[in-house]
């Protein structure tokens, strides 16, 4: 691939055209807002000029409202070799393409699973992609050589292809992504009319179960807008389980033994449920979920304190496999937690200390 237009250049467009262009492929910007193109182009994703012939790759990059439309037009002007849209939902809007008489040859539907609660050039990156899947779904009718477009696009892009039916896809993200933003939404909803002494309460289970409620409305009213059916039947089970789980606490406030022992039960199965899920959530590079220990170590707010603690553990060997930060309230201080393979944690714990680091029991 030499040369590729990309249309719409929000955080995925600009993010895939600095990743282009950072590996030599001259990207052309296209955006209904010429500021946000030129923005991109300024970043170093590419051009705002118009490409002077076809292009080898057209990437679709706008909301999923907007991709049959878009990608009928550019078709029909026949802008490239093959064309690729990035929308988080597939089913939708080919169907739409389809209805338009358009021939989808040339065409692949994709969705890169990648993203920020950020939108907008400026929240983009070239390494956005890395190591994430990225989702291709094509047809019969699908060309090979548009096929092989999209594997390089995600080749270059540094993703992990990731062929998938349409409709297969959006119940998938329908289940993995979409409802986990509505759930996080409401939970944080719960925050807007709370009490000040509780809202400073807040910890680290909060702050990692609303950090995606912190996503652009619009934006997701158009993903869902999208993909309606597939979240709802989602939200019915989860509903499904909210109801029972309110009856089941209910029940821990009777007066009858029986009635709490039934209702001890019922949010124990449903905790049970969530550890079984949680487990079959992918690990590292999407490897098997690994079970790690954690070294929680006591740190200051000031500059160099994370960089210290690395080199100490790269010092003896040990490879830290995920890190978090737990601030503490009032105080410019927090909480490392070093996550650690079990065998290293003994040595790992016992460095630090030797070099003056405070844990955490």
């Amino acid at each position: 691939m030499r040369t590729a237009l990309v249309i719409g250049t929000g955080l995925i467009g600009t993010s895939a055209a600095l990743a282009l262009a950072g590996r030599g492929v001259t990207v052309h910007l296209v955006d209904h807002d010429a500021a946000q193109a030129r923005t991109a182009a300024a970043l170093g994703a590419g051009t705002d000029a118009p490409p002077e012939g076809r292009v080898d790759l057209a990437v679709v990059a706008v909301p999923p409202a907007h991709v049959a439309a878009t990608l009928a037009e550019v078709i029909k002007a026949d802008a490239a070799r093959g064309y690729l849209d990035v929308a988080s939902v597939k089913g939708g809007p080919r169907r739409e393409l389809e209805a338009t008489g358009t021939d989808l040859s040339a065409y692949i539907g994709s969705h890169p699973m990648s993203g920020k609660e950020r939108s907008g050039p400026l929240a983009a990156s070239a390494d956005l992609f890395e190591g994430r899947p990225w989702v291709l779904t094509p047809t019969r009718d699908t060309d090979t050589e548009v096929l092989n477009l999209a594997l390089e696009l995600v080749a270059l892009c540094r993703a992990v292809p990731v062929v998938m039916d349409a409709d297969a896809h959006d119940r998938a993200v329908a289940l993995v992504s979409h409802t986990p933003q509505l759930v996080s939404s409401m939970v944080a909803a719960r925050l807007r009319e709370a009490d000040e002494t509780a809202v400073r309460l807040c910890g680290q289970g909060i702050r990692d179960v609303t950090r995606i409620a912190a996503s652009d409305p619009r934006m997701w009213v158009d993903i869902l807008s999208a993909n309606p059916g597939p979240v709802a039947d989602v939200l019915a089970g989860v509903a499904s389980d909210l109801e029972e789980t309110v009856r089941s606490l209910r029940s821990l406030q009777a007066a009858d033994a029986a009635e709490r022992s039934a209702g001890a039960a019922g949010i124990e199965d449903v905790l049970r449920r969530g550890n079984a899920g949680r487990a079959r959530v992918p690990g590292k590079h999407g490897a098997a979920p690994a079970s790690y220990e954690t070294v929680a170590v006591l740190i200051s707010d000031q500059p160099g304190e994370l960089a210290r603690i690395f080199a100490d553990a790269g010092r003896v060997g040990v490879n830290i496999e995920d890190v978090r930060i737990e601030h503490a309230t009032g105080q410019q201080a927090g909480v490392v937690q070093l996550m650690v393979e079990p065998s290293a944690a003994p040595v790992l714990s016992a460095s630090l200390r030797e070099r003056g680091w405070a844990l955490r029991q």
